[in-house]
C-alpha cells in the first residue's frame, strides 16, 4: 500500500509538472468574440476587429496628429512620418515610373497599415492581425482587382498584351501564355500567404522560446532565444511590408505598362 502511495503521488506530481510546462504557441491566433461568449457572427466585434482599430488609430496618430503642426526641425513623430512618405513615395516612383505616382495614396495605405499593424502585434498581449489570411486576403484581393481594372480601363485589350511573350519563339508563345495567365491569377495567393505565414511562424516560434523558459534548466538559453527572435521579428515585421508593397508596385506597374 505505500508503494503504490508513493507511486500515485509521484504519478500526480509528474502530471502537475507537465500541466505547468505545457504550452500552446498556436492559441495566441485564436478569434474570440470581444464581449465574452463564443459565437463570432459577421457582425461580432472580435479582438481581431479591436486590434484592426488601434492600428487604424496609431496610423490617424502618426500620420496626421503629428504632422498637424510642422516644423521646420521636426520631432520625433513627425520625422518617423516624413522618412516613410520619402521611402514610399521613391519606391512608387523608382518602380512604376512618374505615370504610377498618382496612385501613391493607396500604396502609401497600404504599406502604412501593414507595418504599423505587424509592429503592434509585437507588442505584448497584443494580437497580430496581420497573421490571419482573413486580412491578408482582403488585401491582396484589393490589389489584385485594382490593378486587373486599371490595366483594362489605360489600356483595352492590349492588356492581354501581358500574357503574349512576343519576344519568345512563336511555337512556345501559347504555352507561355498558359504559363503567364495562370501565375497572374495565383498573385493573390502568393500575395497573402506570404505576409500571413511569415508573421504567424515568428509569433510561434517566439512563444514556443517562451514556452521553454518554464524551464530552469534552460531558461537562461530560452531567455536568450526569445530575445534574440524578437528582435528579428522586428526587422521581418519591416520586411513583409516593404514586399508587399514593393510587389503591389510591379503588379501597378504591369497594368500601366502591360507589354513584355
Amino acid at each position: 500500500m505505500a508503494t503504490e502511495t508513493v507511486d500515485t503521488h509521484a504519478a500526480d506530481a509528474a502530471h502537475g509538472a507537465e500541466s505547468s510546462l505545457s504550452f500552446h504557441p498556436m492559441d495566441q491566433f485564436i478569434v474570440k468574440p470581444l464581449f465574452g461568449g463564443d459565437t463570432v457572427n459577421f457582425i461580432t466585434p472580435t479582438n481581431v476587429t479591436f486590434w484592426l482599430a488601434i492600428t487604424v488609430l496609431a496610423i490617424i496618430g502618426l500620420l496626421v496628429l503629428t504632422t498637424s503642426k510642422r516644423a521646420i526641425v521636426p520631432g520625433r513623430g513627425q520625422s518617423i512620418a516624413e522618412l516613410a512618405y520619402g521611402f514610399v513615395h521613391k519606391m512608387v516612383e523608382d518602380v512604376t515610373g512618374k505615370d504610377g505616382l498618382k496612385y501613391f495614396p493607396y500604396i502609401m495605405t497600404l504599406f502604412m497599415f501593414i507595418v504599423v499593424a505587424n509592429f503592434i502585434g509585437l507588442v505584448p498581449m497584443a494580437f497580430t492581425t496581420t497573421s490571419h489570411i482573413a486580412v491578408t486576403a482582403v488585401l491582396a484581393l484589393a490589389v489584385f482587382l485594382t490593378v486587373t481594372i486599371l490595366g483594362f480601363v489605360k489600356n483595352g485589350t492590349e492588356f492581354l498584351g501581358l500574357f503574349w511573350v512576343s519576344s519568345a519563339p512563336l511555337a512556345l508563345r501559347p504555352i507561355l501564355a498558359i504559363i503567364e495567365l495562370i501565375s497572374y491569377f495565383v498573385r493573390p495567393v502568393s500575395h497573402s500567404i506570404r505576409l500571413a505565414g511569415n508573421m504567424m511562424a515568428g509569433h510561434a516560434v517566439v512563444k514556443v522560446f517562451a514556452g521553454f523558459a518554464q524551464v530552469s534548466a534552460i531558461a537562461p538559453i530560452a531567455v536568450l532565444g526569445v530575445t534574440a527572435i524578437y528582435g528579428l521579428e522586428l526587422l521581418v515585421a519591416f520586411i513583409q511590408a516593404y514586399v508587399f508593397t514593393i510587389l503591389t508596385c510591379v503588379y501597378l506597374k504591369d497594368a500601366l505598362h502591360p507589354h513584355h
